[in-house]
């Protein structure tokens, strides 16, 4: 009775200090699995009605194939997170003669960043690429 007693203290033990170790000394390795992320890219031309974005998006998992957005168009998909932050969507913008590839999805960077409403969404304009958890609040992330 007393070795059945001390062996369940020490899984109970070896069990707190795996989640200790986990959750507290390495917050920023470990995501959860299972999240479900909404990624939206958006064409933000104001003068492009000829001329449309053409976006091709995937994954190491997946292929999103390519579209072609006119002005206000957008292309959305889910993505639902792995273990040990491996979810990550590369895109491949095109417009007239500009040509830029970026991280659409990406674990580390994203798993704050697209808030509460676990949105991650995209504008694209002239100028630059912009970002928003909630399509009201806009920040500049990087130019063509």
């Amino acid at each position: 009775m007393k070795k059945k007693i001390l062996n369940v203290i020490l899984l109970l033990l070896f069990v707190s200090a795996f989640s200790f170790f986990i959750f507290i000394i390495q917050p920023d390795r470990l995501y959860l699995h299972g999240v479900v992320y909404e990624v939206r890219v958006i064409n933000g031309f104001t003068n492009n009605s000829s001329l449309p974005l053409v976006i091709w998006c995937s994954s190491k998992d997946s292929d999103l194939g390519g579209r072609a957005l006119q002005e206000h168009d957008d292309f959305s998909w889910r993505v639902t997170t792995k273990l040990w932050n491996t979810n990550q969507f590369c895109c491949t913008m095109k417009w007239d003669a500009k040509r830029k590839s970026f991280d659409a999805f990406k674990v580390p960077r994203d798993f704050y960043r697209c808030g509460i409403f676990k949105k991650c969404s995209w504008l694209v304009r002239e100028d630059g690429f912009y970002f928003s958890p909630d399509e009201v609040n806009w920040k500049k992330d990087f130019q063509w």
